[in-house]
């Protein structure tokens, strides 16, 4: 397995799939996952000709389980780590959820100053800040992320299970084409992470005020979400996001989840492939 340790002795997983000389496209999961979230799109761009590389969060998948920097400062790093380890260029940055909160930082405070980024796709993504605030009134309560915080502390487990097989995907809705294959893996993937990094994570996605980052991206970014996303509602989210970027194309679909680059892989792939060929 493939590794980059960070400045801070951190040792960051990463898969590196197809041609070395092709254009990169660099994957950063959501939470509580790793870069198996993104096999369907590994595989799907590495037919069209890209280099694919996916990464595992601090604290999630296969890198450290790591007492500290559970946080989006670190994560960005972390990324950048890996970018330049590799020595990428020209890559675009394919973000969901808390990765898009990832890509975000990334771009704004490494990639971009260091002419690294082409493009950057944001789906169903965290910023600009989730939790409701005076100043940002259209948030989600704070009692919603301490829920999840009891839940993960008191059976991680169970609520992992829960969150897969309901809302993430959108399969607690009426007449949903429920995978159990899709809810094992997300379980898979969540529990093979770090309890404390998972928790010490919700924070980071929630409570990280990422407006400055967005208005500091000048590179042409995807903005991608569902109007049935019930984690991360999108007019505080996708909407807010094509507003405070400079240079961004924002698309909507009607009745898509928060998970939607799985459920609905086929239409998330083509569109993301449209818009690096445009």
């Amino acid at each position: 397995m493939a590794f980059v340790k960070t400045k801070d002795g951190v040792n960051i997983f990463y898969k590196d799939w197809g041609p070395k000389e092709a254009q990169p496209i660099v994957f950063h999961h959501g939470w509580p996952l790793s870069a198996d979230d993104w096999d369907n799109q590994m595989l799907f761009f590495l037919a069209e000709g890209y280099r694919v590389i996916a990464i595992d969060r601090r604290g999630h998948g296969r890198s450290d389980q790591v007492s500290e920097g559970h946080d989006m400062d670190h994560y960005a790093s972390d990324a950048s780590a890996v970018v330049e380890s590799l020595d990428l260029r020209n890559a675009v940055h394919v973000g969901h959820s808390t990765g898009g909160g990832q890509v975000a930082r990334y771009v704004a405070q490494y990639g971009q100053p260091q002419g690294r980024v082409a493009k950057a796709v944001l789906i169903s993504a965290v910023p600009p800040l989730m939790v409701k605030t005076d100043a940002n009134p259209g948030g989600t309560p704070i009692d919603v992320f301490d829920g999840f915080r009891k839940a993960l502390a008191a059976n991680r487990a169970q609520f992992y299970l829960d969150v897969a097989s309901g809302p993430f995907y959108g399969f607690n809705r009426d007449g949903a084409d429920v995978s159990q294959g899709t809810i094992q893996n997300w379980w898979r993937q969540g529990m093979i992470g770090s309890a404390k990094g998972h928790y010490e994570g919700i924070k980071a996605f929630s409570e990280t005020d990422q407006t400055d980052d967005l208005k500091a991206i000048t590179v042409p970014v995807l903005v991608l979400q569902g109007d049935d996303d019930q984690v991360v509602p999108y007019k505080n989210a996708s909407l807010l996001q094509d507003k405070l970027l400079a240079n961004s194309v924002l698309k909507i679909y009607p009745g898509f989840p928060h998970g939607m680059h799985t459920t609905h892989a086929d239409t998330i792939n083509a569109d993301i492939l449209a818009f690096i060929r445009s």
